[in-house]
């Protein structure tokens, strides 16, 4: 097997974009491998991910994600192979699976930090990286691969640190959030900050606002389904007589209906990130993707890619409504008009956003060849140049609301 090593690392006085620090930025962080020189692969997690991105599970609730979130993708023989190369996860600042964010300890006053730590950015995320990385003695990448805001965080490695990295795999991602998804972010973040438990997110030692944050997730559940696969999934069917509306209160005519698979679901989802999530890490984590804008500081998506001069592959997913087919193709044509050799390899799946985490056969392929030999992997192709006509590339996506 290959060497694991799961570790915190301390980095110092760290200055956030906002203009605040913290005396030491720690980094949970895992490693995977071994390191020869120039077989190093950052991985970057997607919004409530770990730096547990592979192997055996682990115990514990907000100190650790219990199950490994991309195990299918990472590991010995697989796309991002642990033989070949030395794999390095990290968990982002703002979160609360062992790096610095809300939930750690102030170190004035003893207590957690709570709406007092700085507000982060993906930004943040990628110095905090590079930061680790001179820690771990890796000064360049071979590549670094992220998922959903994950992806933002590895196009923002092209972005500010073009000469550090050669390949670049953003999946399932964008350049920045669409007004649609700005805005079901916003009603998430209402239902944290009006669950009466908040408290201004002053609730530690008290009780948390769970409902909140459950509510919050439901509607990431939501998000991350495409139209399809919630019919194939629930459809309309009973959650059954034993099922029992035990999570939220309902109200008095609900017993005349019936307790429908989706609301079993949705209410179990929520119930149980409620138990292993911190509710003010969500609303840091929810703001820094929200925030994202490639082009910040540019001109357009391209002039902010301009000094890179690696390869890029863009992975999209045709039932995604979360990060469309369109926002991928958008995200591609920068690379391309920056002058990066780019493929954008679009997969067929019903799945929506959650795609990338539960189709490993699919999205194997093409990241394994492209690790391996770039943009002219046997697997990777570019679904533009197979289209002459790319006002027809992109297929329409499945939306929770459309007709």
């Amino acid at each position: 097997m290959p060497e694991h090593t799961r570790d915190t690392a301390s980095l110092g006085d760290f200055e956030f974009q906002c203009g605040e620090s913290v005396p030491d930025l720690e980094l949970a962080y895992e490693t995977y491998g071994e390191f020869d020189g120039d077989n190093a692969v950052l991985v970057c997690h997607a919004l409530t991910g770990s730096a547990h991105v592979a192997g055996a599970r682990r115990r514990g609730g907000t100190s650790g994600q219990a199950a490994a979130w991309w195990d299918d993708i990472v590991g010995p023989g697989k796309a991002i192979d642990t033989n070949e190369y030395y794999v390095v996860c990290a968990n982002v600042p703002g979160s609360c699976y062992g790096s610095s964010g809300p939930t750690s300890e102030h170190p004035e006053t003893g207590e957690p930090w709570g709406v007092e730590f700085p507000a982060v950015t993906v930004g943040d995320w990628t110095e905090a990286q590079r930061l680790l990385l001179d820690e771990l003695g890796v000064p360049h990448l071979h590549a670094v691969v992220g998922g959903s805001v994950g992806g933002m965080n590895a196009i923002e490695w092209a972005k500010r640190h073009p000469d550090h990295v050669d390949r670049v795999a953003a999946i399932a991602a964008a350049e920045r959030l669409d007004p649609q998804g700005l805005a079901l972010d916003a009603i998430a973040r209402r239902c944290i900050t009006t669950d009466p438990n908040w408290q201004g997110g002053e609730y530690y030692g008290g009780p948390e606002p769970t409902n909140g944050l459950a509510l919050a997730r439901q509607i990431g559940h939501v998000m991350y389904l495409s139209k399809s696969s919630m019919e194939d999934k629930f459809g309309r069917r009973s959650a059954g007589m034993d099922a029992v509306r035990d999570a939220f209160p309902s109200d008095p005519a609900a017993g005349f209906f019936p307790y429908r698979d989706v609301e079993s679901y949705l209410d179990y989802q929520g119930e149980k990130f409620g138990e292993r999530f911190d509710a003010n890490a969500y609303l840091y984590l929810t703001r820094a993707m929200d925030n994202y804008d490639l082009a910040s500081g540019y001109e357009s998506g391209a002039d902010a890619l301009a000094a890179f001069s690696g390869e890029s592959l863009v992975v999209s997913f045709t039932g995604d409504w979360h990060f469309t087919v369109e926002q991928n193709e958008e995200l591609a044509g920068s690379f391309r008009r920056a002058g990066a050799d780019t493929a954008h390899h679009v997969v067929e799946s019903g799945h929506g956003h959650d795609a990338f985490l539960v189709e490993p056969d699919r999205l194997g392929p093409p990241l394994a060849d492209f690790l391996d030999d770039g943009v002219d992997g046997r697997a990777v192709t570019d679904t533009r140049e197979e289209d002459e006509d790319e006002s027809e590339f992109a297929p329409v996506h499945t939306s929770l609301f459309s007709d």
